[in-house]
Formats: C-alpha cells, structure tokens, sequence
C-alpha cells in the first residue's frame, strides 16, 4: 500500500515532466479599479461588515531555484473599507509566516474615494512577533496602509515561499477575519505518470475544479462570511473552511480497506525497528531490577527509555545543537543502536521502550493518532495524511494501554493533551483496529497555589507565594521555558502577574524544575501589591481570591458560533492566608458561595480565620472536565456561559474587615 509521508518527492522529480519555474503571474501593474466598487456604499457579503475583501486571489506552484523546489503561493487582495472601524481595523496589515517560510515582494496602494493612489513604500514594511488569540506566536510582515478614509479601496500583493515542502500536502485556506466576496484559487500540480493531485475540501462548498491556462487549475468560492476566533474553540481547521491538496494514485479504495491496509503495512514497517536483541534484553533486566507487577515493570522501563536516552529533539536534552546535528546524521537502525548511543530520535525512543517492554513478556505495537490541537480526525478520508503522531500500546490485563517516553515532560501514565481521547490505529498483521485513548481526569492536570501574604491598613498586600504545575499544565510550562534563559523566565512570571494586578512588585524569584521530566514545574517569589485591597474609612474591602483577582471572565461574547472545547480536565486547589492589619477583623460572616455542575465541574471555596482572630484563610477547590466532558455544542453555550459567570462572581467576592470590630469566622 502505498504511504505518502514515504514518496520522497525530490527523488520523484527526476521522473517529472519539465516544471515551469514562473507561476501564472498577474504582472506588475495593478488591474483596473471598477467604479462600482469604489461608489459601493454597503458591504455585499455580510451587512454589519465595516470592510469586506471585493476578492482574494491566490496562485499556487511549485518551482526550483538552486537544485531546491519550494511551493510559492502568489497572494492578490482587495479591500473595500466602510466604516472608520473598518479603516482602523484594516489599515494595518499582519502577514504572518512560519520560520522556514519567507514573504516576499509585498506591493500595496490605497485608491481613495475620489480616485486618487497612495503608494506604499518599501521602507515602510518591518518585521514583528504576534500573538494569536490561543497563544499562537508568529513571526509577521507588517505594513500600515497609507492614506485610508472610510471609502477607500486598499489593495496589496505579496509572494509567500515556503521552504519546507513540495506540494505532498497543501491547506488552503477560504476565510479572513473580513468577510470575502470571492475567493479563487489557481493550482499548478505535479505532472507525474503515477502519482495524480487530489483534492478535499473540509467545511466547505466549492465551485468545481476547472482546468485554466498555463498547467493551472482552479476552484473558488463565493459570500464568505468573517471568520473570528472565539475563546475555548475547537482547532480552527475543525471549524472554517479549507482545501486540502494532496498526490495519491489514482485508484478507488474505501475507508475501511485503506485504514486495514495501512495498520497491516505499520506492523510490518515497525518489527525490525522494535527488534529484542541480547543488548535489549540485558538492558531490560537491569531497568526492571526487583519490580514484580506489570505495572511497575513497565513503569521501570518507561522512566529509563526517558531518562537514560537523550533526545536529540528537545534543546533541554543537554547537547550541543552540533553534538544533536551529528547523532542524526548516522540513522539508528535498531533499538540496540540507541541503547550503545545513549541518545536518539523520538521514534528511536519509542521503538526502544516497545523493544524493552516485549523482553519483559509484554505485547507491544505502534498506534498510529490525530492531534485534536490541529483538527479533529476524519475516519472516513482514506489517507494518513492526519495520524502522522504515534505512541506504543501494551498489552495489560487484556486490555490495550498508551505510553510515549519519547515526549520527555509528560507524566508516565498520561499522553500529550493532543493524543488524549483520540481515535487510535493499532497496527497488526491481520487485523488492524481503532482504539480511544483514554482522557486523564482533573487531578491529573491541577494547579496548586498557595500564599501566605500579610494585609495593611493602606491596603498594601505583601508576601511569599508558591504556585505548582502538574500534568498537562507542567508539560505546557515546561515547553514554555526550557529554551528560554533564566532572565526570560523571570520577565515572563512578572508579565503574567501584572497583567492581572498592574501594581504587583515581584522579587526574591525561584523557577524550579523546569526540565524536570518528574517534578511539577513550579514558581515561588514574593510580592507586593499597594492597592490590593480598598480602604473607606475603618473599613478594608479585600477580595481573598488572590490568584484569580484581575481576571476577566472566560466567555463574554452574547452569541457563540462554534462549539466549546476544553483541551483538557483540570482542577485547581488554591490557600491563601492573609494576616489581617492590628485591630481589624472580619466584620460579617459573609463567604462566597460553593456550586457544583454535577459530575463535570465543581467550585467549593470556604473562608476561615484562626482562632486568634489575626488570620484569614481563604481556600479554593475547583475542578472541570469529569467524566471527560471537554467538548459542548453550541447549544450549551448559554448554560456553561452563566456557570462561569458565577464561577468569576463568585471569586470576585469581597470581605469586608472593619477595625475594632470583634473577631469572627466563616467557613
């Protein structure tokens, strides 16, 4: 059967026909402005639009330069603008890129309401760093349009080469963050007797592939609406519409003899490099040592393939980028090459871990899965194109278990959150099958924070805090920080804090176990924050969710578009003692109130002070996701909305301390 990520395109071009290097090319000169456009008074697609793109033409083709292929996608826009929202809205212009991409020969003008250009200057374009809304960094070309006024029509042109591929597998994308009156895109393909371009489209109604001029073929689509990022949203290419072009033979095959094919063809291709060897076997016994159940055999194993074997992937590895480079230039072939290098790829690790748990007696196999970051799998596409991640399944108790000691951060017994809950291909010689890996519950992934702070009569709040990373949540912050210096780190705790209390003053800053692939990532510093608290007279007005004060609530929007998904469960478990100022304490005995969601989410917070009367101690408990709920349709939008509503209520609460007043308690 054959396997694309295998097709080795730069060998296959040996067999191509001649391929043009220019692409269909719109030429230096601007096409003509119809005045009808420029007179246009109201956008077309959607009727609230402030500015909406009159077209978006994209060509696409592959060309040499050097002995190298690269696919150049040549992009044309133009923007009509109605409203001065639209104009501050659009006269900034973010093309983003990846690193092994490259944006070239940007070209743009402004036509005005009377007809008159403005030019851009190619001084005038620079490089910067965006963040998405998820947290997405990108690097971007940025430019600001140059004389916009409500009326006007902006357009620009650039080239967008990217590097690191040739044409196997192409997303293209349909939406902007401005609805679209056309969309169209021209596509030069391959010309192989073998291997045909396909194409798929997800979410989407597209006009039929025409054949064009030059090699080029071409699809559009009409009216597209404005896509918008919403908080907690499935992956993006879940939800908006894109195009995928791809090279297979040309044959007919369904789902479910393409999915057998290949979960037969995975066995085979991995045997060999999951070989038990003497070496193997020596090593396995040595890991195992005097552990007796299968559960700590393996676990044995498991913390030996992770931490005896570096991994030339990940920087915290401990080697040099030269000493990474030359371990991957001479291929391990077997797990016993792993064994005697001490170090490996991710698959070396992987296949050695599988190698090591079939000498301890058990059934081991790759899996074959999607990443739910990305987009959600498609079982009924014929194509692995998706489940290109893996992970080693065991055989324990009848029953099939996950592990991946090659992602060096994730604790034994979970997956990356993006393999977790996803459909799995268990590779086997006569009868592959599709597995659930299992979702971790909410203490897996739990933030633990603790503070013991002391309270001042002008509101100042002072003190030491202690914040822990477990799970998912320590894999995410180790990701985060291992590549950065230890001065990064500390501006990026400052900046996390300040965002929600901008008068907080961090110092005395510990980061810990930041590479640790066992202990929680943790943070531990002191602060002080003047103005925590509010001061009216005798009275002091302090909110005890300290770690939650400054943060907005998680859904704002009235209306929701997409369903709402969580990447994982989580829970929370925060204490925070506030030494009261002399002379005050709590003048009621009012405490925010506890709710529960049933077996999916539950908020417990309790408010206590010590016997003395000195102590205020604020406790926490919260935890969402149980039973593996992580996904709801748009139709809970309403009623998950309103429970975090009151979750953010009820952490916005305030005690109220009066001085003189007698000391009480809550709980």
């Amino acid at each position: 059967m054959f396997s694309h990520r295998s097709l080795n395109f730069l060998l296959v071009l040996s067999c191509l026909l001649v391929l043009q290097a220019t692409v269909l090319a719109g030429g230096d000169d601007w096409r003509p402005i119809d005045p009808a456009d420029l007179a246009l008074k109201a956008p077309v697609v959607e009727k609230d639009a402030d500015a909406e793109a009159l077209f978006w033409e994209v060509k696409v083709a592959d060309e040499f330069e050097g002995g190298s292929a690269r696919t150049v996608l040549n992009h044309y826009l133009r923007i009509k603008i109605f409203t001065e929202r639209g104009r501050e809205s659009q006269s900034r212009i973010d093309i983003p890129y990846l690193s092994s991409w490259s944006i070239k020969d940007i070209a743009a003008r402004t036509i005005k309401p009377d007809g008159s250009t403005v030019e851009l200057k190619k001084e005038d374009v620079f490089e910067r760093t965006i963040v998405k809304q998820s947290g997405l960094k990108l690097k971007a070309k940025s430019f600001a349009m140059p004389g916009v006024e409500p009326g006007s029509i902006i357009e620009y042109r650039y080239r967008e080469v990217r590097n690191d591929r040739l044409a196997d597998y192409l997303r293209l994308q349909f939406q902007r963050d401005i609805p679209v009156q056309l969309v169209k895109y021209y596509i030069k393909p391959l010309d192989h007797p073998i291997y045909g371009m396909k194409a798929k489209a997800f979410q989407a109604e597209l006009s039929p592939i025409t054949k064009e001029k030059n090699g080029f073929y071409s699809t559009f689509m009409t009216k597209v609406p404005a896509f918008h990022e919403e908080a907690r949203m499935p992956p993006e290419d879940s939800v908006r519409p894109w195009l995928l072009i791809y090279y297979a033979e040309d044959k007919k095959v369904t789902a479910d003899q393409f999915w057998k094919d290949f979960g037969k063809q995975k066995y085979d291709d991995n045997k060999s490099l999951m070989k038990v060897s003497n070496e193997v076997k020596e090593a396995t016994a040595k890991a195992i040592g005097d552990a007796s159940t299968p559960e700590k055999k393996i676990e044995r194993i498991f913390e030996f393939c992770r931490t005896a074997i570096k991994n030339v992937n990940n920087d915290s590895s401990g080697m040099s980028a030269e000493e990474r480079s030359e371990i991957r230039k001479k291929e391990n072939k077997s797990p016993a090459d792993t064994l005697k290098r001490g170090a490996g790829t991710g698959i070396n690790i992987d296949m050695l871990f599988a190698a090591m748990a079939t000498a301890a007696g058990f059934e081991a196999r790759v899996v074959n899965l999607g990443d739910r970051s990305d987009v959600f799998l498609d079982k009924s596409f014929p194509d692995d194109y998706f489940i290109q991640t893996y992970d080693i399944a065991l055989r324990v108790d009848d029953g099939w278990r996950f592990y991946d000691p090659a992602s060096t951060y994730v604790p034994y017994g979970m997956l990356r959150w993006q393999e977790e809950g996803e459909d799995a291909l268990l590779s086997d010689p006569k009868e592959p099958a599709w597995l659930k890996t299992p979702l971790s519950p909410p203490d897996k992934s739990k933030l633990k924070r603790v503070a013991k702070l002391r309270l001042s009569e002008d509101g100042t709040l002072e003190g030491d805090v202690r914040v822990e990373y477990y799970g998912h949540f320590g894999v995410e912050k180790k990701n985060a920080n291992d590549g950065d210096s230890p001065s990064q780190r500390e501006e990026t705790l400052r900046d996390s804090v300040k965002e929600r209390m901008s008068t907080a003053e961090l110092s005395e800053i510990k980061i810990e176990n930041v590479t640790d692939p066992v202990k929680p990532f943790t943070y531990a510093y002191h602060v002080r924050v003047p103005g925590y608290a509010t001061r009216t007279g005798k009275r002091l007005f302090v909110r005890p969710a300290f770690f939650q004060n400054g943060l907005g609530p998680m859904f704002t929007a009235s209306e929701r578009k997409n369903a709402v998904y969580f990447s994982y469960p989580w829970s929370e478990e925060d204490e925070v003692a506030f030494e009261l100022p002399g002379g005050y304490a709590l003048d009621n005995a009012d405490a925010p109130a506890g709710f529960s969601g049933g077996p999916v989410s539950e908020y417990r917070p309790t408010v206590g002070v010590s016997t003395d009367g000195k102590v205020m101690v604020y406790k926490r408990k919260f935890f969402f996701g149980g039973g593996g709920n992580i996904v709801f349709p748009i139709s809970s939008y309403d009623q998950l909305k309103k429970y975090f509503e009151t979750v953010h209520q009820q952490d916005g609460h305030v005690i109220t301390l009066k001085q003189g007043a007698p000391a009480g308690s809550t709980n």
